[in-house]
């Protein structure tokens, strides 16, 4: 192993009783997109007591931040992303807000990569970041941070999540699919149920909503998915419903994909508000775009990974994914969002997985994970040939759709 790799793992294992806290304050200290006050404090406050001058507050959104190293001269710019939002339902008795989803150890990786590749600032050219990109869930946080140009000067983005499932789920080049959120409205006239004709069911208009959706399903491509819920269908089952609303999500393969299936989506709402004369309130948000894997620096991490005794693998290209804001990020640079698993169970997006987020395997996991980032960019930072590699293949592997775009 290089001197510089063994010098990154010794520099990471010094701040380990530190990392450590980190990730248990956040974990202790659970809170939701947006709102994360506390848990970017955790990290600002550590970044800064080890002399880094931290941005808070990036990009005019509250609960961002960034910090960056300079090296020795100028040249490309690698990227820690942390993310530290935690979930509705998922603090370890089901009822509260919780770290359901390990993003205490995401953000806890992510310092532990800048912490250890910045100490090699002396022998790079080019710049090292932390950059803290609040609200995955949901929240499309990194898609705003785009739109506000945070990742303008950023060369390579690199992250770790975690996963469960022991040596299967330690996963590299994982893709995801674009998503959205979709919420429809429809207004009536309440009265009183003996007399249905007197007002204007909204919430037949929310059922003829899901009934077409349905309907159209054989037309869809074999990928598209929309799942939605009833919000809000009335209050007494003796009275004829004013108001009805529902709320979905929708995944598919592309964001030009996803967009189409929200505007046939918006022509179900209208017709089904059209057939009892309901007014519709139809609002769809941010989409969440497809990830696309830099497999370079997958196969970099992979190998840096072995390294350190964690074995990793490929994911089975037939399944189908999960969505998350990282793809938006994949699509303007390359990007790694790589996987490794905590526990041998329990399943992410429940209160078992907030309990396993906080054990002291997890949190090895995470920092050895952040090892695994700092090596990789330290393969970035110091080889040309690479770094030429990796731009390559991002060129190559996004669709011509996105580049006309911009």
């Amino acid at each position: 192993m290089p001197d510089q790799k063994t010098r990154i793992i010794d520099v990471i294992e010094s701040f380990r009783p530190e990392l450590t806290q980190l990730a248990l304050d956040i974990h202790a200290h659970p809170e939701l997109g947006y709102e994360e006050v506390q848990s970017s404090g955790f990290i600002c406050d550590l970044l800064e007591k080890h002399g880094f001058t931290v941005t808070r507050g990036y990009c005019d959104m509250a609960t961002s931040f960034r910090a960056d190293r300079q090296g020795r001269g100028p040249g490309p710019r690698v990227a820690f992303l942390a993310e530290y939002d935690a979930l509705p339902g998922c603090s370890p008795d089901g009822k509260g807000v919780g770290h359901g989803c390990g993003h205490n150890l995401i953000s806890t990786c992510s310092v532990a990569a800048f912490l250890g590749l910045t100490a090699l600032a002396d022998q790079f050219d080019g710049t090292v970041s932390i950059i803290g990109t609040p609200a995955e869930e949901g929240g499309a946080g990194k898609v705003h941070l785009l739109d506000r140009g945070a990742f303008d000067d950023v060369d390579f983005a690199l992250m770790m999540h975690p996963s469960s499932g022991g040596v299967p789920g330690n996963l590299v080049g994982r893709g995801a699919r674009a998503s959205t959120g979709v919420i429809a409205e429809f207004t009536g006239r309440g009265c009183h149920s003996s007399a249905p004709q007197n007002g204007i069911n909204a919430l037949t208009s929310c059922i003829s909503l899901f009934n077409q959706i349905d309907a159209m399903r054989p037309t869809f491509e074999l990928s598209d998915n929309i799942n939605g819920i009833i919000t809000d269908g009335g209050q007494a089952s003796n009275i004829i419903p004013a108001f009805a609303s529902a709320k979905f999500t929708v995944r598919a393969d592309t964001m030009k994909r996803c967009g189409e299936l929200v505007e046939i989506m918006r022509g179900c709402a209208e017709r089904a508000a059209a057939m009892t004369g309901a007014t519709l309130a139809f609002k769809n948000g941010v989409i969440t775009a497809e990830r696309y894997p830099n497999k370079p620096m997958n196969q970099a991490f992979k190998d840096n990974m072995a390294k350190l005794g964690i074995e990793m693998v490929w994911p089975d290209p037939r399944k189908q994914y999960g969505s998350s804001d990282i793809g938006n990020v994949s699509i303007k640079i390359p990007a790694i969002h790589d996987y490794l698993s905590i526990d041998d169970t329990a399943a992410a997006h429940t209160p078992a997985y907030c309990v396993a987020s906080a054990t002291p395997y997890a949190i090895d996991v995470a920092i050895k994970g952040g090892m695994g980032l700092a090596m990789t960019g330290w393969d970035i930072l110091s080889d040309e040939a690479f770094r030429q590699e990796i731009k390559a293949y991002h060129d190559q592997q996004i669709p011509d759709f996105y580049k006309n775009k911009e």
